[in-house]
């Protein structure tokens, strides 16, 4: 989390307007019902129906504030998350394009495609759905619980009974949901890693005639992808009527402790009763879209892939001292001085091979499947680097001479 939000320095101050924002929302929360409980035990018990009108006029100008407010943090939020979004997926195309063909040898393009496209949106959502708004979340949640304690904090430790409930709920639904969106993110990845092999490799699947055999590939693969997703919404499914049973439970003891107060007391406790159910409502609103957090979790997750993206060190790496750039046009003298290779590991495909070819002299390099030829000529234009030896080119190593020069010979 520290790493992505290095991406929203330079959008510093509308993230600063977010956090303000995020304080004066939670602010506003307790307010209204601040206002309800006065209306209810002042100016209805008094009959004082001016008093009522007038409170009413305020609660309309807070809400309209409130939502004029809530539009902008929204607004800016997402506009935050877009600009991050836009940065890293630059970074990450511009980590891509520089590195070393082995890695596209290892890696499926769709796998790539995904990294470069759905999780870095997944990491705009922990702007515009998630962190901030948790943040403008657990702010409100403590207000409204600081002003229930102001109001009557014996009331409140009683509306707090039920909450062990909802914070066992809420640790399994995490860890469910968490093991399920690592799943939904490799199933996404496979997806689309299989579709684009195959779709940009059809010649070669309907020439050998295998298309019932890659399709039913794909069902397994689409098969995984579904059963993630309804491990989710199971999770899901129990999580929010357990949320539901809490506060039904809540504004039950709220009732039942302010009838008995009410009558040992003998004195009215409807606008207590009426700013609790209010209160409770508002505490248990940022549970009802837990969302947020499952969004946090996603864009974690995403984010640990696109970082690994952006770790990759595998890439063209520019020499000590510069590059050496030749005066003159490329003369074309081509020099292997005992050249190791392999594209995985060990597996040598070419070992201690030396040969001299010069300008203008035309060879034959032959040899049964596998034996290098094609890798010789990958060399030469530099797609792989080589492990053991140098290869030069009039002379100069090419790992010292820039990509460039090829382009112009």
């Amino acid at each position: 989390m520290r790493r992505i939000f290095q991406y929203a320095a330079p959008y510093k101050g509308r993230f600063y307007w977010s956090v303000i924002l995020a304080i004066v929302l939670a602010a506003l929360t307790p307010v209204r019902p601040l206002l309800i409980q006065l209306t209810v035990d002042r100016y209805i018990a008094q009959s004082l129906p001016q008093m009522v009108i007038y409170i009413t006029i305020i609660q309309m100008g807070i809400i309209l504030i409130e939502t004029l407010m809530r539009f902008a943090f929204s607004f800016i939020t997402a506009w935050l998350g877009q600009a991050v979004v836009k940065d890293i997926r630059n970074a990450v195309y511009k980590k891509i394009i520089g590195l070393n063909l082995r890695q596209f040898d290892r890696t499926p393009i769709g796998t790539l495609t995904t990294r470069t496209i759905n999780d870095i949106e997944s990491i705009n959502e922990i702007f515009s759905d998630g962190l901030i708004p948790i943040i403008a979340d657990l702010l409100s949640i403590i207000c409204v619980l600081g002003y229930m304690f102001w109001v009557d904090w014996q009331l409140t430790l009683i509306a707090l009974i039920p909450f062990p409930i909802m914070i066992a709920a809420t640790y399994y639904f995490k860890e469910s949901i968490n093991k399920s969106f690592f799943k939904v993110r490799n199933a996404v990845a496979a997806l689309n890693a299989y579709a684009q092999e195959h779709l940009s490799g059809m010649n070669v699947v309907q020439a050998f005639a295998a298309e019932r055999n890659e399709f039913n590939k794909f069902k397994a693969i689409n098969k995984q992808h579904r059963n993630a997703n309804i491990n989710a919404i199971f999770a899901y499914s129990v999580f929010f009527p357990v949320i539901e049973i809490v506060l039904a439970l809540s504004i039950g003891l709220v009732v039942w402790f302010t009838a008995k107060e009410a009558l040992n007391l003998q004195q009215s406790q409807q606008g207590v009763v009426v700013s609790f159910i209010l209160c409770l409502n508002l505490l248990f609103r940022p549970l009802r879209m837990i969302d947020k957090f499952n969004v946090v979790q996603m864009g974690i997750i995403a984010s640990d892939r696109v970082f690994t993206v952006l770790d990759n060190e595998d890439e063209e790496k520019v020499p000590e001292g510069g590059y050496t750039v030749p005066e003159d046009r490329v003369k074309g003298q081509i020099e292997f001085k005992n050249v190791s290779f392999a594209y995985v590991d060990e597996h040598w495909v070419l070992k201690d091979v030396s040969f001299k070819i010069e300008p203008g002299q035309t060879i034959a390099i032959v040899g049964h499947t596998g034996s290098g030829k094609t890798t010789i000529i990958s060399l030469i234009n530099r797609f792989y680097n080589i492990q053991k030896g140098t290869i030069e080119l009039d002379g100069v190593d090419i790992k010292k001479l820039p990509r460039i020069i090829y382009a112009k010979t």
